[in-house]
């Protein structure tokens, strides 16, 4: 995937991009106890293992961004980072998790390994300064609303906040009421801003509204998206992971159960593998 310079970022005590192997990031959409988290931790810890693939453990302390007020949030910054801290040592994984406000870079940036821009949030100027400058790598999901080539914006942003360790995340573009689609060329598109690329396969089959007060998803789209991914070239994939979807209390629809994680890597890896890739 190289395109005449080294594409290359930090992320999370892994160098990911050109020459590296895939990246992994997993784990539920949002934290629902401290005792889940490192339940799921370890599983993900596991599947990594078993892949031979770096991994990040990802959750949210905060769904800031819920379509009903009345849906679960998560247990809130203080108890997240507390849990954060608690996977850290039990099972040494670097953490991700997704800040909706300013205030919550710092410290945030203190306990968990990579801070994650919301893609509804990847204009807002202050958030994106406030990631960067907290000295973790960052994750900037483009907009839903942007075409790929806009998230230079983004980049320059993390930069010029003295952060060269930013990536791009691709989750799928509003098509029409209530539906996504992915536009492969994003890939190439944005890691030509000179930045690794990621796809997040499972917000990438969210159907926005379809669920009535929640949001619905499709997971048999996963694994297909998943694999073109792979084809055309990413540096990490970004996959919600739940032991049992069914009552994940945050985007069950679109996550995947352990097994079905387990059997897409070993897809996504094939596929790599063919076309030369670690």
């Amino acid at each position: 995937m190289g395109l005449g310079t080294t594409v290359q970022a930090r992320v999370g005590g892994y160098v990911i991009g050109d020459g590296q192997k895939l990246l992994l990031i997993a784990g539920p959409c949002v934290m629902e106890s401290e005792a889940h988290a490192l339940a799921h931790a370890r599983k993900v810890k596991a599947l990594a293992a078993k892949h031979g693939l770096p991994v990040v453990f990802k959750a949210s302390f905060d769904k800031a961004n819920r379509s009903s007020g009345k849906s679960y949030r998560g247990p809130g910054l203080e108890a997240g980072l507390a849990a954060f801290e608690a996977v850290k040592r039990e099972t040494g994984l670097p953490c991700l998790t997704d800040v909706h406000e300013t205030w919550q870079a710092e410290p945030a940036g203190k306990v968990v390994d990579v801070l994650q821009v919301p893609a509804f949030l990847c204009r807002q100027t202050d958030l994106v300064l406030a990631c960067a400058r907290a000295g973790k790598a960052v994750n900037v999901k483009k907009g839903q609303f942007l075409a790929p080539r806009e998230m230079r914006h983004a980049v320059a942003k993390a930069r010029e906040a003295g952060n060269e360790n930013v990536f791009l995340t691709e989750r799928g573009a509003t098509f029409g009421y209530g539906n996504l689609v992915v536009d492969m060329r994003a890939l190439v598109q944005m890691r030509a801003l000179g930045v690794p690329v990621c796809m997040d396969a499972t917000h990438s089959v969210q159907m926005p509204g379809s669920g009535g007060d929640t949001t619905g998803g499709d997971r048999q789209f996963v694994a297909p998206l998943a694999r073109a991914a792979a084809a055309v070239g990413i540096d990490a994939l970004f996959m919600e992971i739940h032991e049992d979807p069914a009552v994940a209390k945050s985007d069950g629809p679109n996550s995947l159960d352990f097994d079905m994680a387990d059997r897409l890597l070993a897809d996504v890896l094939a596929v790599r593998h063919a076309l030369g890739q670690p």
